[in-house]
């Protein structure tokens, strides 16, 4: 047993627990930067262990009702095949250098997409906080929203979602979450998660025995990867309570970034200067769109606001 792969994938897991996304788009890149482990390998254990934890998460959900069956169903229908088509994809090119590249490159673009879709996804939510507010938005109805379900365009969802999940690991969380929440803006939070969850099961799956047929899925690594990443996401959703999830998800953006810059070949120095750019430039621009929705640039005077308005009226 690696014990500090042990604590890698601890910490990990503990991010996982924190966020809800970033499994295979932390883990894989960690066992390829850190631990020198091949592509092919890191893929194939990360994914054999992640098709053992998925359904503790996807349990609860079903139990607490927070599942669209009918979206998993049509999302399954795409994502099952071509998840197992993605590892088929791999095995094609040979197992030779040439494949580590190709997984390594593919990665990285699965990462900066994956840090895209986090800047999305939080940009999505301020917007809706503004037509709430400001009441553009209609109340909601009572009982679960209806959604009418666009098979097609939920069946490509998780075609490509699960094509990307073959080959790299990634996307089953981040990803295809992203696209739920284009597709199906009245889905309420608890729901994109839980939907998304118990889609990714099959296909987790799927991808996993795809691995452990034609991969190179490794024992040792897979079971310390257990061993660290079940007890981390307890803690880490135990965290989840206490600490802010915008900082987090800030956090989770950058180290995807990081880490997909480096498994695209980028050169340390440009690395260094993409970073600090976007650390520079991040704040500014995001203090600019809660600025244009009608918020404070600073999340911590938004709640003064409401007293400091009822002041103005009152004098």
């Amino acid at each position: 047993m690696d014990w500090t792969l042990a604590i890698g994938a601890l910490c990990v897991g503990t991010v996982v627990g924190l966020t809800g996304m970033g499994g295979g788009a932390l883990m894989t890149p960690m066992l390829v930067l850190f631990f020198g482990v091949s592509p092919l390998a890191a893929v194939s254990s990360d994914l054999v262990a992640s098709a053992v934890m998925k359904p503790v998460g996807s349990a609860v959900h079903l139990r607490n009702r927070t599942v669209r069956m009918d979206l998993v169903r049509w999302l399954c229908i795409g994502s099952v095949p071509a998840a197992f088509a993605g590892v088929l994809v791999a095995k094609a090119l040979g197992r030779s250098a040439g494949i580590d590249v190709f997984i390594q490159r593919a990665l990285g673009v699965a990462l900066i997409i994956a840090a895209t879709g986090l800047f999305v996804r939080a940009y999505l939510r301020l917007a809706e906080r503004a037509r709430h507010r400001d009441g553009r938005r209609d109340a909601d109805p009572p009982g679960p929203p209806v959604l009418d379900v666009r098979p097609l365009p939920t069946v490509a969802v998780g075609a490509i979602g699960g094509l990307v999940v073959g080959i790299t690991s990634v996307g089953s969380g981040s990803l295809i979450i992203i696209a739920l929440m284009l597709l199906y803006p009245t889905l309420r939070a608890s729901e994109l998660v839980g939907t998304d969850l118990v889609q990714a099961v099959p296909l987790v799956a799927s991808a996993a025995i795809g691995h452990l047929i034609f991969g190179d899925f490794q024992l040792g690594i897979t079971s310390a990867l257990l061993v660290g990443s079940i007890p981390g996401a307890y803690i880490g959703a135990k965290l989840s309570t206490r600490l802010s999830g915008a900082l987090i998800r800030r956090a989770l953006a950058f180290v995807l970034l990081a880490s997909a810059l480096k498994l695209l070949g980028v050169d340390t120095a440009l690395t260094a200067v993409l970073l600090l750019a976007v650390s520079v430039l991040a704040g500014p621009v995001w203090m600019l769109l809660r600025k244009r929705h009608g918020f404070p640039a600073l999340p911590r005077h938004e709640a003064a606001v409401p007293a400091a308005q009822l002041e103005h009226v009152a004098a």
